[in-house]
């Protein structure tokens, strides 16, 4: 079983996000199961978890992971193919969003379309590797930082963007023979809390996080 799966087909998507298939998922994800364990599980008739179940096999979501007999009937334990899913934006190829449309570094909605193009070409990424029985060479940094104001924020910003901007003066080579260009993202945003998301579902705004007027930040110089 995978740890991520990346789903890149509409068909599929369509399929994993329907509730009664999710929760399924979800179930199969913890372990294989028959129809009838699941049936149980799910307060659903065997037949209609049956339904549910070739689909999501048929879009590659679920496995066959053995059988079982049972009295006279043979059971076939299933289990998903992953532990947890993420759906591409190429599943929306005709409204992904497009960093190229416009791009302004403290825009919430560019890191979005940023964050959406990161999701899609990894998984394009991960794809074409596993098709090929190879790794992928990426590196992820994760991390928080407290800010005591708007005005270090911003400082951090400035002095992040010099260091970036610095690093790939130095080591980018584009003429070099046989070289692999490369995308780097880097982000920043207030880090959300399980409260925070609990809060914004229930309808409630979150104001801790606001800033003031005065307090937006500088706009940092563009990388190269």
């Amino acid at each position: 079983m995978l740890d991520v799966s990346v789903i890149e087909d509409a068909e599929a998507a369509a399929v994993s996000l329907d509730p009664i298939r999710a929760r399924l998922l979800a179930e199969l994800a913890a372990g294989p199961a028959s129809a009838t364990m699941l049936a149980a599980r799910v307060g659903l008739p065997r037949q209609k978890v049956n339904y549910h179940l070739r689909a999501l096999e048929k879009h590659g979501l679920v496995e066959l992971s053995g059988e079982r007999r049972k009295g006279n009937v043979t059971e076939r334990l299933m289990r998903a193919t992953a532990a947890s899913y993420v759906i591409s934006p190429i599943a929306l190829a005709a409204v992904q969003p497009d960093p190229a449309r416009f791009r302004d570094q403290l825009s919430a909605r560019w890191l979005l379309a940023v964050s959406a193009r990161l999701v899609r070409d990894v998984g394009m990424l991960i794809t074409g590797a596993d098709r090929a029985r190879q790794r992928v060479a990426t590196y992820a940094l994760d991390g928080e930082v407290r800010f005591a104001n708007a005005g270090e924020r911003a400082a951090f910003v400035e002095e992040l963007t010099r260091g970036v901007a610095a690093l790939v003066a130095k080591y980018h080579q584009p003429e070099a023979t046989g070289g692999r260009p490369h995308r780097i993202v880097v982000a920043l945003h207030p880090t959300v809390r399980p409260e925070t998301s609990a809060a914004v579902e229930a309808g409630a705004p979150d104001h801790r996080h606001a800033e003031e007027p005065d307090s937006v930040p500088s706009r940092p110089t563009p990388l190269p």
